[in-house]
């Protein structure tokens, strides 16, 4: 019987949307969002993330951040003596899979998942992501819980065995810093993929679309496991980004491995308070915007720490760190609402102004994802050394110095250079203004160059406006 009209128009629509989604680019632009951790370390509970999530869609979607993220240890029971490397106070299913932790979030009690608040972080038009760690948690190897096939919904048998959670299990591979918390799986084996497959397919059923998995790369690196999880993620029928953590200790030959599979991956350790590596990271970034997991890939330098910090060490409800400096302060000293317990300060890098924008204390910019095709960006550079040129929104421009060496130097840039790059004459120079952004100097442009003495591993950022 040939196909009526109506149901003709709908198979049009199918294949449409089939092609549409065949052709879109995953992680065009490095994925944006919040990340619960520097507020909460891992004691985030359902009401506060979403009360922060619901702030993110107010304030910062339309800047371009649309991933709000739950951090680690989400299936640790927050009762006395868990901690970050404990044991035995994770939850655990049947297969040895975790599930959130019931009294930080009550809605989980529908399903042993993250459905119902997926449900509202999408409906608030944000996208939903969650930390992970690596491979199979070291309670389940020591329960040697079954293995799900997912095609059979059943225990997975293989070679006319059923396997579990030992067989799968590198004991000696534990990660470095929760060494009683998770370890690798062997995914040589149809059962190590099978744990993993009916891992992902249930955070996939969740709703999640960000995964960041840790003590993957960098000092634990497992290219095997990163490997087999993206493709693992290409078998699900809907785009999820895949980011990889930590960084300490990578290097731009890891990345060079890995990076085709994945979105993001860290390159630099937390830097909430120490000096990270500008070498490393300008060796990473000739990678920026490479191809990655269905679409591009981005080396990630952590996150923007604003607003007050948890203490992650005492990890206490009313302990906070000021990003800054570093001071701890309880909640009864701060009055000013912010993403958490842990408030504003003025003396922090980051901050969330009235008008919704995220804002740089010192310098005043905003911190905004813009299309390339929106402006201009160029680096040029010699061993140790480079230089950022850009376009702002509003015509301003931008160029950047960066002292990659350990000892100062003097760097330049000529004006009819910068024209040249940037494709318009500055025909009146003498009316414009350059302005160094961290020390707030004034820089003549009546001189052919730009010119300063930089810092060992250090930047200077100009602001020309004419």
């Amino acid at each position: 019987m040939a196909a009526s009209p109506p149901l003709l128009r709908l198979l049009v629509l199918i294949l449409f949307v089939f092609l549409w989604f065949a052709n879109e680019e995953l992680a065009a632009l490095p994925p944006g969002g919040w990340n619960s951790y520097d507020s909460f370390s891992w004691t985030v509970d359902e009401s506060a993330y979403l009360q922060n999530a619901q702030i993110l869609a107010e304030k910062l979607l339309p800047h371009g951040y649309q991933y709000a993220v739950i951090d680690f240890l989400w299936y640790r029971k927050y009762v006395d003596g868990a901690y970050t490397d404990s044991y035995e106070f994770d939850n655990i299913d049947e297969w040895g899979r975790p599930f959130p932790d019931l009294q930080r979030f009550p809605s989980s009690t529908v399903d042993r998942g993250f459905s119902q608040i997926a449900s509202k972080v999408h409906g608030m038009g944000l996208k939903f992501g969650i930390h992970l760690m690596k491979g199979i948690s070291v309670q389940a190897v020591n329960a040697n819980t079954p293995i799900l096939d997912i095609k059979t919904g059943k225990p997975y048998i293989e070679d006319g065995r059923q396997w579990t959670a030992r067989d799968i299990g590198h004991t000696h591979r534990t990660c470095a810093w929760m060494p009683h918390g998770f370890m690798s799986v062997n995914t040589d084996t149809g059962a190590g993929r099978a744990f993993l497959r009916s891992l992902y397919r249930q955070y996939a059923d969740w709703g999640v679309d960000f995964v960041k998995v840790d003590c993957i790369f960098g000092t634990d690196y497992s290219p095997e496991e990163i490997i087999t999880i993206s493709e693992l993620l290409q078998e699900i029928d809907r785009p999820i980004i895949l980011s990889l953590s930590p960084g300490t200790e990578a290097t731009p030959a890891l990345a060079e491995n890995i990076s085709d599979h994945v979105n993001m991956y860290r390159i630099t350790g937390d830097d909430v308070s120490s000096h990270f590596s500008v070498s490393s990271s300008f060796a990473a970034a000739k990678k920026i915007g490479a191809t990655g997991l269905r679409g591009r890939s981005w080396p990630d330098l952590d996150m923007l720490p604003f607003g007050w910090l948890t203490d992650p060490i005492r990890n206490t409800s009313d302990t906070c760190l000021d990003a800054s400096a570093g001071r701890r302060r309880t909640t009864s000293e701060i009055r000013f609402p912010m993403f958490s317990a842990c408030r504003w300060h003025a003396k922090q890098m980051w901050e969330l102004n009235a008008n919704g924008n995220l804002v740089s204390s010192y310098s005043g910019l905003c911190a905004t994802v813009e299309s390339r095709d929106e402006g201009v960006f160029y680096e040029i550079g010699t061993n140790g050394a480079r230089a950022w040129v850009a376009t702002g929104s509003k015509g301003e421009i931008y160029l950047a110095f960066f002292n990659l060496d350990s000892t100062s130097r003097k760097m330049a840039a000529r004006i009819s250079d910068l024209g040249m790059v940037l494709r318009r004459a500055l025909l009146r120079k003498h009316l414009c203004s350059c302005t160094e952004v961290w020390s707030g100097k004034n820089f003549s442009l009546t001189k052919e160059e730009i010119s300063a003495v930089v810092n060992p591993h250090a930047s200077m950022l100009f602001e020309i406006i004419c």
